[in-house]
């Protein structure tokens, strides 16, 4: 089934809506790209206007900064998801989530689904 970003054949009060026209190419929608700790895999789409869009679909790396400089480090685990209870228990790395490098806990601040790239910066403890 095909994922439709248009608004729903319902209305607010529950009442069938009438629709005029039927679904438009640039209405589609995609489903989200789960990131995972893995060997680094790169994932490219075609967008619309003929862009490309890259999603990371697994990493084992992240570019964590500590304020003055910057460092690729080695994702040891995923801790913990605030997203979503489910991302959580899946080890799903999204923005927001918190990792364990051996520099110590990080919080992501990337969309790695969106920007091909994980970010993070050092939380302090």
């Amino acid at each position: 089934m095909v994922k439709w970003q248009r608004y729903s054949k319902r209305k607010s009060t529950g009442g069938k809506r009438h629709l005029a026209r039927g679904k438009r190419k640039r209405e589609l929608g995609r489903y989200p790209v789960e990131t995972q700790l893995g060997d680094h895999s790169i994932k490219e789409k075609r967008v619309r206007g003929g862009n490309r869009k890259l999603q990371v679909s697994r990493s084992e790396m992240i570019n964590v900064s500590d304020g003055d400089r910057t460092q690729s480090v080695k994702i040891l685990e995923v801790i913990e998801n605030p997203s979503n209870k489910d991302m959580d228990r899946r080890k799903i790395i999204t923005k927001g989530t918190i990792l364990d490098t051996k520099l110590g806990k990080v919080r992501v601040t990337s969309r790695p689904g969106q920007c091909a790239v994980v970010n993070g910066v050092l939380i302090e403890e």
